[in-house]
């Protein structure tokens, strides 16, 4: 009896509080820990294996957390990559739904993956996975990891015009992500995922392990250059679909030539696995209908935040008739008016849901729709929303 209770103490493991728990379980299974008290008084609880809030109704611990159900990230579903290996350029961007599918094409998201061994030479990798681990000289032996939710927020967060940089929590030093309403929000205290505990960060602003993976890879980002490529198409000439994106700038980018910026297209036949077209373009008008690249760039970005859920529509000018676009911080900030650039007026959100951000876009995708070769491809991240 003895030696089994001295053999169960030595496999116990001290919380962050001193206190005694269990050792980690195998599998998929949570394991969930009191990590100090809510603001009424009651008790937080937080899993650490899946690194989320496991606080149930009344205080109580949860039988499962809130990210128990999303399935683990698969080994097949990493990526290891050596930046040595393509001397020709390596780029790395956060994958979104496109905001307008016509295809049957699966959803794409994660981390989006260009390599070429030589600058000239066809990509030698173009795919997305949900992880990638970058290994290398002078990097640690186990590589440096980075996730799709990291790559995902990093698209939002410079969409919408905000930099980032790497915190780490002052308890654990767990490398800090910012999600949905906080990754565009700088603030300076924050809610470590690792270990469940707020601490406060010396500076204000957004958390990224991206920034310091590359830090630590010694890449630079560099500004894109805008495209001055024109597509005009109609979509009966590609019975297979057509997908749009605004693009986002590349979180590793080692290339030579500078990155594109404007709207991305892919277009596909009949029964084809990989695009016709698959280009970014300055100018694009598919049916007679144009696209601002402004507008597509900023709706894929609001599309993904869980806290604007429903809340994107387009609000028109009751004076002029325009579609308002809501830019800056109200881009991401629901309001009950919107403000008309082209006659400066102030105008109320109709219908029931008052606090909304206006984007003309889902009314011209709506008319784009009317020429569409079969019904829309809606996707959903499924991401949980994160706010105060």
């Amino acid at each position: 009896m003895k030696k089994a209770m001295i053999q169960r103490r030595e496999a116990e493991q001290h919380t962050i509080f001193g206190t005694k728990r269990t050792p980690m379980p195998e599998g998929n299974a949570c394991h969930i820990v009191s990590v100090g008290k809510r603001r009424d008084g009651g008790t937080r609880y937080w899993c650490l294996k899946h690194r989320a809030d496991a606080t149930a109704k009344y205080g109580k611990p949860a039988t499962a957390c809130r990210t128990a159900h999303f399935p683990p990230i698969a080994e097949k579903d990493i990526l290891t990559l050596d930046f040595a290996k393509y001397p020709g350029g390596v780029a790395l961007w956060g994958a979104v739904p496109p905001v307008y599918d016509t295809t049957t094409q699966p959803l794409d998201r994660g981390i989006h993956v260009h390599c070429r061994v030589t600058a000239d030479s066809e990509k030698e990798l173009d795919n997305t996975f949900r992880a990638v681990r970058i290994i290398g000289k002078d990097l640690p032996e186990d590589g440096l990891h980075v996730d799709e939710l990291d790559a995902i927020y990093y698209m939002a967060t410079t969409v919408f015009g905000y930099t980032m940089r790497e915190v780490r929590c002052t308890y654990c030093k767990y490398s800090h992500l910012d999600r949905d309403w906080f990754s565009v929000h700088p603030h300076s205290r924050h809610l470590c995922a690792g270990c469940g505990k707020h601490f406060r960060d010396t500076q204000t602003g957004i958390g990224n392990p991206i920034c310091g993976v590359r830090d630590a890879c010694g890449v630079q980002t560099r500004a894109p250059k805008p495209s001055t490529k024109k597509l005009k198409i109609r979509q009966q000439d590609f019975p297979g679909g057509i997908q749009i994106w605004g693009s986002n700038p590349a979180f590793i980018w080692t290339g030579k030539g500078a990155e594109e910026e404007g709207i991305h297209v892919h277009t596909f036949k009949e029964g084809a696995q990989w695009p016709e077209t698959d280009e970014t373009y300055g100018t694009v008008t598919i049916d007679g209908i144009a696209f601002d690249p402004v507008m597509v760039r900023l709706y894929m970005a609001q599309a993904i935040l869980p806290s604007l859920k429903d809340r994107v529509t387009t609000v028109t000018c009751t004076s002029c008739g325009e579609g308002i676009l809501s830019e800056g911080d109200l881009a991401f900030t629901p309001a009950t008016s919107q403000r008309c650039d082209t006659c400066e007026r102030d105008v109320p959100t109709p219908g029931r849901l008052r606090k909304v951000v206006s984007n003309p876009l889902p009314l011209v995708l709506g008319q784009l729709e009317k020429f569409a070769v079969r019904p829309l491809h809606k996707h959903d991240l499924g991401l949980l929303p994160e706010t105060i």
